[in-house]
Protein backbone atom coordinates (compact mmCIF):
# COMPACT_ATOMS: atom_id res chain seq x y z
CA UNK A 1 0.00 0.00 0.00
CA UNK A 2 1.59 3.29 -0.92
CA UNK A 3 1.16 6.59 1.15
CA UNK A 4 1.46 10.26 -0.13
CA UNK A 5 3.59 11.16 3.19
CA UNK A 6 4.26 14.94 2.20
CA UNK A 7 0.47 15.45 1.36
CA UNK A 8 -0.43 14.15 4.42
CA UNK A 9 2.00 16.68 6.28
CA UNK A 10 0.55 19.20 4.17
CA UNK A 11 -2.62 18.47 5.37
CA UNK A 12 -1.23 18.05 9.32
CA UNK A 13 -0.26 21.84 9.03
CA UNK A 14 -3.71 22.88 7.31
CA UNK A 15 -5.23 21.45 9.96
CA UNK A 16 -3.30 23.62 12.22
CA UNK A 17 -4.84 26.77 11.77
CA UNK A 18 -8.14 25.60 10.32
CA UNK A 19 -9.77 23.13 12.82
CA UNK A 20 -12.49 21.97 10.39
CA UNK A 21 -9.64 19.98 8.59
CA UNK A 22 -8.95 17.67 11.29
CA UNK A 23 -11.60 14.70 10.24
CA UNK A 24 -9.98 14.30 6.84
CA UNK A 25 -6.61 13.97 8.62
CA UNK A 26 -7.91 11.91 10.99
CA UNK A 27 -9.27 9.72 7.81
CA UNK A 28 -5.92 9.71 6.24
CA UNK A 29 -4.45 8.84 9.55
CA UNK A 30 -6.70 5.25 9.22
CA UNK A 31 -5.12 4.48 6.24
CA UNK A 32 -2.12 5.67 7.06
CA UNK A 33 -2.44 3.11 10.36
CA UNK A 34 -4.11 0.42 8.92
CA UNK A 35 -7.02 0.94 10.76
CA UNK A 36 -10.54 1.14 11.06
CA UNK A 37 -11.52 4.43 12.80
CA UNK A 38 -9.36 7.31 14.52
CA UNK A 39 -9.87 10.35 16.46
CA UNK A 40 -8.33 13.46 18.52
CA UNK A 41 -9.04 14.19 22.08
CA UNK A 42 -7.90 16.50 24.52
CA UNK A 43 -8.49 16.35 28.23
CA UNK A 44 -7.53 18.41 31.03
CA UNK A 45 -8.63 15.64 33.61
CA UNK A 46 -12.67 16.99 33.76
CA UNK A 47 -13.30 18.45 30.62
CA UNK A 48 -13.38 15.70 26.99
CA UNK A 49 -13.12 17.10 23.92
CA UNK A 50 -12.61 15.12 20.45
CA UNK A 51 -12.88 14.86 16.94
CA UNK A 52 -12.96 11.43 14.57
CA UNK A 53 -12.51 10.14 11.33
CA UNK A 54 -15.89 10.26 9.55
CA UNK A 55 -18.04 7.21 10.55
CA UNK A 56 -16.47 7.18 13.65
CA UNK A 57 -18.42 9.99 15.56
CA UNK A 58 -21.28 7.88 17.06
CA UNK A 59 -18.98 5.06 18.68
CA UNK A 60 -16.72 7.90 20.29
CA UNK A 61 -20.15 9.84 21.28
CA UNK A 62 -21.26 6.37 22.76
CA UNK A 63 -18.19 5.85 24.64
CA UNK A 64 -18.56 9.75 26.15
CA UNK A 65 -21.84 9.40 27.16
CA UNK A 66 -21.41 6.33 29.06
CA UNK A 67 -18.50 7.82 31.25
CA UNK A 68 -15.85 5.95 29.76
CA UNK A 69 -13.22 8.29 29.68
CA UNK A 70 -13.37 8.15 33.68
CA UNK A 71 -13.94 4.67 33.76
CA UNK A 72 -10.52 3.33 32.00
CA UNK A 73 -6.59 4.38 33.12
CA UNK A 74 -5.64 3.73 29.33
CA UNK A 75 -5.17 7.42 28.77
CA UNK A 76 -3.79 7.83 31.94
CA UNK A 77 -1.12 4.73 31.24
CA UNK A 78 -0.04 6.03 28.00
CA UNK A 79 0.31 9.37 29.58
CA UNK A 80 2.93 7.57 32.24
CA UNK A 81 4.79 6.34 29.76
CA UNK A 82 6.36 9.84 28.25
CA UNK A 83 6.97 8.37 24.95
CA UNK A 84 7.56 10.65 22.17
CA UNK A 85 5.98 8.39 19.73
CA UNK A 86 2.91 6.27 19.27
CA UNK A 87 2.50 2.52 21.15
CA UNK A 88 0.09 0.00 21.17
CA UNK A 89 -2.57 -0.86 24.09
CA UNK A 90 0.34 -4.10 24.22
CA UNK A 91 3.13 -1.85 24.88
CA UNK A 92 0.63 -0.45 28.19
CA UNK A 93 -0.96 -3.45 29.04
CA UNK A 94 -0.23 -6.94 29.39
CA UNK A 95 -2.48 -9.36 27.34
CA UNK A 96 -4.08 -10.74 30.68
CA UNK A 97 -4.44 -7.20 31.82
CA UNK A 98 -6.48 -6.33 28.60
CA UNK A 99 -8.53 -9.23 28.90
CA UNK A 100 -9.53 -7.89 32.37
CA UNK A 101 -9.55 -4.09 31.26
CA UNK A 102 -13.24 -3.27 31.53
CA UNK A 103 -12.85 -1.02 28.39
CA UNK A 104 -12.01 -3.45 26.04
CA UNK A 105 -13.68 -6.42 27.64
CA UNK A 106 -17.53 -4.20 27.54
CA UNK A 107 -16.91 -1.87 25.69
CA UNK A 108 -14.43 -2.08 22.62
CA UNK A 109 -14.55 -5.70 21.97
CA UNK A 110 -18.41 -6.08 22.11
CA UNK A 111 -18.32 -3.42 18.95
CA UNK A 112 -15.57 -5.14 17.43
CA UNK A 113 -12.60 -3.41 17.88
CA UNK A 114 -9.92 -4.14 20.53
CA UNK A 115 -6.88 -3.08 19.03
CA UNK A 116 -5.09 0.85 19.37
CA UNK A 117 -2.23 2.76 18.29
CA UNK A 118 -2.22 6.07 20.10
CA UNK A 119 0.45 9.09 21.10
CA UNK A 120 0.00 11.05 23.69
CA UNK A 121 1.19 15.01 23.20
CA UNK A 122 1.56 17.50 26.17
CA UNK A 123 1.37 21.38 24.78
CA UNK A 124 2.61 24.33 26.72
CA UNK A 125 -1.24 25.84 27.06
CA UNK A 126 -1.56 22.37 29.02
CA UNK A 127 -3.83 21.06 26.98
CA UNK A 128 -3.44 16.82 26.57
CA UNK A 129 -4.15 15.05 23.56
CA UNK A 130 -4.37 11.55 22.41
CA UNK A 131 -3.88 10.83 18.82
CA UNK A 132 -5.39 7.55 18.23
CA UNK A 133 -5.93 4.82 15.65
CA UNK A 134 -8.18 2.11 15.97
CA UNK A 135 -8.45 -0.81 14.19
CA UNK A 136 -11.11 -4.11 14.29
CA UNK A 137 -10.46 -7.13 16.86
CA UNK A 138 -10.65 -9.63 14.05
CA UNK A 139 -7.49 -7.82 12.52
CA UNK A 140 -4.99 -8.74 15.13
CA UNK A 141 -2.77 -6.28 17.08
CA UNK A 142 -1.34 -3.50 15.41
CA UNK A 143 1.91 -4.27 13.85
CA UNK A 144 5.67 -2.70 13.99
CA UNK A 145 6.05 -1.95 11.05
CA UNK A 146 2.49 0.72 11.47
CA UNK A 147 4.15 2.06 14.93
CA UNK A 148 7.31 3.20 12.98
CA UNK A 149 5.00 4.50 10.24
CA UNK A 150 2.91 6.47 11.98
CA UNK A 151 6.22 7.44 14.16
CA UNK A 152 7.40 9.63 11.04
CA UNK A 153 4.44 11.64 11.05
CA UNK A 154 4.21 12.30 15.10
CA UNK A 155 6.48 15.06 14.94
CA UNK A 156 4.47 17.12 12.75
CA UNK A 157 0.90 15.87 15.07
CA UNK A 158 2.59 17.80 18.07
CA UNK A 159 3.77 20.43 16.16
CA UNK A 160 0.49 21.17 14.76
CA UNK A 161 -0.85 20.83 18.02
CA UNK A 162 0.67 22.85 19.45
CA UNK A 163 0.09 25.65 16.54
CA UNK A 164 -3.57 25.35 17.50
CA UNK A 165 -3.48 25.77 20.80
CA UNK A 166 -1.42 29.60 20.89
CA UNK A 167 -3.32 30.54 17.88
CA UNK A 168 -6.37 29.97 20.20
CA UNK A 169 -5.33 31.21 23.57
CA UNK A 170 -3.53 34.31 21.21
CA UNK A 171 -7.57 34.97 19.88
CA UNK A 172 -8.62 34.97 23.34
CA UNK A 173 -6.18 37.70 25.03
CA UNK A 174 -7.00 39.47 22.16
CA UNK A 175 -11.09 38.97 23.00
CA UNK A 176 -10.24 40.52 26.32
CA UNK A 177 -8.45 43.54 25.04
CA UNK A 178 -10.63 44.96 22.23
CA UNK A 179 -13.52 45.33 24.41
CA UNK A 180 -11.13 47.79 26.43
CA UNK A 181 -11.63 50.04 23.48
CA UNK A 182 -15.64 50.16 24.03
CA UNK A 183 -14.67 50.38 28.26
CA UNK A 184 -16.59 47.12 29.34
CA UNK A 185 -15.38 45.17 31.69
CA UNK A 186 -15.25 41.19 30.48
CA UNK A 187 -13.10 38.14 31.61
CA UNK A 188 -12.82 35.16 29.32
CA UNK A 189 -13.82 31.88 31.00
CA UNK A 190 -12.13 28.64 30.04
CA UNK A 191 -14.35 25.06 30.07
CA UNK A 192 -14.30 24.69 33.68
CA UNK A 193 -14.97 28.46 34.03
CA UNK A 194 -11.60 29.37 35.20
CA UNK A 195 -10.59 33.01 34.14
CA UNK A 196 -8.11 32.70 31.06
CA UNK A 197 -7.75 36.33 30.17
CA UNK A 198 -9.70 39.83 31.28
CA UNK A 199 -9.08 43.51 30.78
CA UNK A 200 -8.43 46.36 32.52
CA UNK A 201 -11.69 47.26 33.67
CA UNK A 202 -12.45 43.89 34.92
CA UNK A 203 -8.93 43.65 36.88
CA UNK A 204 -10.56 46.29 38.81
CA UNK A 205 -13.38 44.51 39.85
CA UNK A 206 -11.05 42.33 42.15
CA UNK A 207 -11.52 43.13 45.85
CA UNK A 208 -14.85 44.18 45.14
CA UNK A 209 -16.88 42.35 43.12
CA UNK A 210 -14.82 39.76 42.33
CA UNK A 211 -12.88 37.21 44.49
CA UNK A 212 -9.99 35.74 43.57
CA UNK A 213 -10.34 32.59 42.70
CA UNK A 214 -9.49 29.86 39.99
CA UNK A 215 -13.00 30.53 38.63
CA UNK A 216 -14.91 33.62 38.20
CA UNK A 217 -16.32 34.10 41.56
CA UNK A 218 -18.39 37.26 42.85
CA UNK A 219 -18.11 38.26 46.12
CA UNK A 220 -21.76 38.83 46.48
CA UNK A 221 -23.01 34.55 47.32
CA UNK A 222 -26.18 35.04 45.67
CA UNK A 223 -25.22 36.61 42.52
CA UNK A 224 -22.67 34.11 42.62
CA UNK A 225 -24.93 31.11 43.48
CA UNK A 226 -26.51 32.91 40.06
CA UNK A 227 -22.99 32.41 38.63
CA UNK A 228 -22.74 28.97 39.20
CA UNK A 229 -26.00 27.92 37.66
CA UNK A 230 -25.20 30.08 34.85
CA UNK A 231 -22.18 28.47 34.17
CA UNK A 232 -23.09 24.86 34.86
CA UNK A 233 -25.27 25.15 32.21
CA UNK A 234 -23.11 26.58 29.39
CA UNK A 235 -21.13 23.39 30.38
CA UNK A 236 -24.09 21.11 29.90
CA UNK A 237 -25.32 22.95 27.19
CA UNK A 238 -28.74 23.74 29.35
CA UNK A 239 -30.41 26.55 27.04
CA UNK A 240 -32.52 27.84 30.39
CA UNK A 241 -29.79 28.42 32.44
CA UNK A 242 -29.96 32.12 33.94
CA UNK A 243 -27.49 34.01 32.25
CA UNK A 244 -28.50 37.93 33.43
CA UNK A 245 -26.75 37.91 37.47
CA UNK A 246 -27.47 41.00 38.98
CA UNK A 247 -24.70 42.07 41.07
CA UNK A 248 -26.00 44.52 44.57
CA UNK A 249 -24.62 47.69 44.95
CA UNK A 250 -21.89 47.99 47.76
CA UNK A 251 -20.29 50.90 49.27
CA UNK A 252 -17.31 50.68 46.95
CA UNK A 253 -19.51 50.01 43.42
CA UNK A 254 -23.19 50.71 41.66
CA UNK A 255 -25.58 47.67 40.89
CA UNK A 256 -24.50 45.75 37.63
CA UNK A 257 -25.59 42.85 35.74
CA UNK A 258 -23.21 40.32 34.57
CA UNK A 259 -24.16 38.84 31.44
CA UNK A 260 -22.30 35.58 30.29
CA UNK A 261 -21.97 35.02 26.66
CA UNK A 262 -21.34 31.49 25.62
CA UNK A 263 -18.69 30.89 22.66
CA UNK A 264 -19.95 28.71 20.16
CA UNK A 265 -17.26 27.27 18.24
CA UNK A 266 -16.95 24.35 15.55
CA UNK A 267 -17.18 20.89 17.09
CA UNK A 268 -14.07 20.09 15.33
CA UNK A 269 -12.27 23.10 17.31
CA UNK A 270 -10.75 21.06 19.86
CA UNK A 271 -8.13 24.15 20.80
CA UNK A 272 -10.74 26.77 21.43
CA UNK A 273 -9.85 27.40 25.18
CA UNK A 274 -12.95 29.68 25.91
CA UNK A 275 -16.36 28.74 26.92
CA UNK A 276 -17.55 31.91 27.68
CA UNK A 277 -17.16 35.48 27.78
CA UNK A 278 -18.35 37.21 30.95
CA UNK A 279 -19.13 41.32 30.72
CA UNK A 280 -20.18 43.52 33.51
CA UNK A 281 -22.64 46.14 33.21
CA UNK A 282 -23.22 49.01 34.99
CA UNK A 283 -26.94 49.87 36.39
CA UNK A 284 -26.99 53.50 36.43
CA UNK A 285 -30.91 53.88 35.23
CA UNK A 286 -32.79 57.63 36.42
CA UNK A 287 -36.22 56.26 35.07
CA UNK A 288 -37.19 52.36 34.72
CA UNK A 289 -35.61 50.52 31.75
CA UNK A 290 -37.40 50.06 28.38
CA UNK A 291 -39.07 47.05 27.84
CA UNK A 292 -36.64 45.34 25.17
CA UNK A 293 -33.60 46.34 27.87
CA UNK A 294 -35.28 44.03 30.21
CA UNK A 295 -36.15 41.22 27.94
CA UNK A 296 -32.47 40.98 26.77
CA UNK A 297 -31.59 41.53 30.28
CA UNK A 298 -33.19 39.15 31.84
CA UNK A 299 -34.55 37.00 29.41
CA UNK A 300 -37.93 38.17 30.37
CA UNK A 301 -41.14 37.74 28.52
CA UNK A 302 -42.94 40.52 27.33
CA UNK A 303 -45.40 40.25 30.15
CA UNK A 304 -43.15 39.94 33.10
CA UNK A 305 -41.02 42.84 31.59
CA UNK A 306 -43.97 45.06 31.98
CA UNK A 307 -44.88 43.87 35.49
CA UNK A 308 -40.81 44.44 36.06
CA UNK A 309 -41.03 48.23 35.02
CA UNK A 310 -44.09 48.93 36.53
CA UNK A 311 -42.84 47.63 39.65
CA UNK A 312 -39.52 49.44 39.13
CA UNK A 313 -41.88 52.48 39.06
CA UNK A 314 -42.85 51.74 41.92
CA UNK A 315 -46.66 50.74 41.73
CA UNK A 316 -48.48 47.88 43.89
CA UNK A 317 -49.45 44.49 42.26
CA UNK A 318 -53.48 45.68 42.53
CA UNK A 319 -52.68 48.71 40.52
CA UNK A 320 -50.75 46.55 37.85
CA UNK A 321 -53.28 44.38 37.64
CA UNK A 322 -55.73 47.14 37.19
CA UNK A 323 -54.13 48.44 34.21
CA UNK A 324 -52.77 45.90 32.43
CA UNK A 325 -56.31 43.92 32.90
CA UNK A 326 -55.31 40.74 34.35
CA UNK A 327 -55.85 38.91 37.69
CA UNK A 328 -53.87 39.89 40.70
CA UNK A 329 -53.06 36.18 41.20
CA UNK A 330 -51.52 36.41 37.28
CA UNK A 331 -49.71 39.80 38.52
CA UNK A 332 -48.73 37.81 41.34
CA UNK A 333 -47.16 34.64 39.21
CA UNK A 334 -45.44 37.18 36.73
CA UNK A 335 -43.45 38.80 39.67
CA UNK A 336 -42.53 35.33 40.94
CA UNK A 337 -41.21 34.71 37.79
CA UNK A 338 -39.52 38.34 37.15
CA UNK A 339 -37.66 38.06 41.06
CA UNK A 340 -36.30 34.31 39.80
CA UNK A 341 -35.07 35.45 36.80
CA UNK A 342 -33.51 38.67 38.29
CA UNK A 343 -32.02 36.87 41.30
CA UNK A 344 -33.48 39.12 43.82
CA UNK A 345 -36.15 37.67 46.58
CA UNK A 346 -37.94 40.97 47.25
CA UNK A 347 -39.63 43.60 45.68
CA UNK A 348 -37.78 45.98 47.07
CA UNK A 349 -34.22 44.91 45.48
CA UNK A 350 -36.21 44.19 42.04
CA UNK A 351 -36.42 48.37 42.70
CA UNK A 352 -32.77 48.89 43.57
CA UNK A 353 -31.54 46.91 40.87
CA UNK A 354 -33.45 48.23 38.16
CA UNK A 355 -33.29 52.37 39.57
CA UNK A 356 -30.05 51.95 39.94
CA UNK A 357 -30.32 52.52 43.75
CA UNK A 358 -29.39 50.65 46.72
CA UNK A 359 -32.45 48.53 48.10
CA UNK A 360 -32.08 49.42 51.63
CA UNK A 361 -33.72 52.97 50.70
CA UNK A 362 -36.50 50.95 49.57
CA UNK A 363 -39.60 50.15 51.80
CA UNK A 364 -41.95 46.52 50.64
CA UNK A 365 -44.47 46.54 49.29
Amino acid sequence: MKFDVDDLVDNIYEAAVIPDLWPGVLSELVRHGEGDGALLFTTDGNDFRYVTSPGFEAGTAEYVAEGWPARTDRAARLFAKQHAGFLTDLDVYTAEEMDAEPVFRDFLRPRGFGWGVASAITVPSGDRLIFNVERAFSRGPVTRDVVARLDALRPHLARAATMSARLRLQTVRVAAQVLDVVDIPAAVLGKQAQVLSVNAGCSKLYGTAIREARRLTLNNQDADRLLTRALDGISTELRNSTRSIPIPATEELGPMVLHILPVRRAAADLFNAASAIAIFTPVALSAPPDLSVLCGLFDLTGAEARVAREIAACRTIEEIAAQTGVSINTVRTQLKSVLAKTGTHRQAELVGLLAGAGSRNRPDR
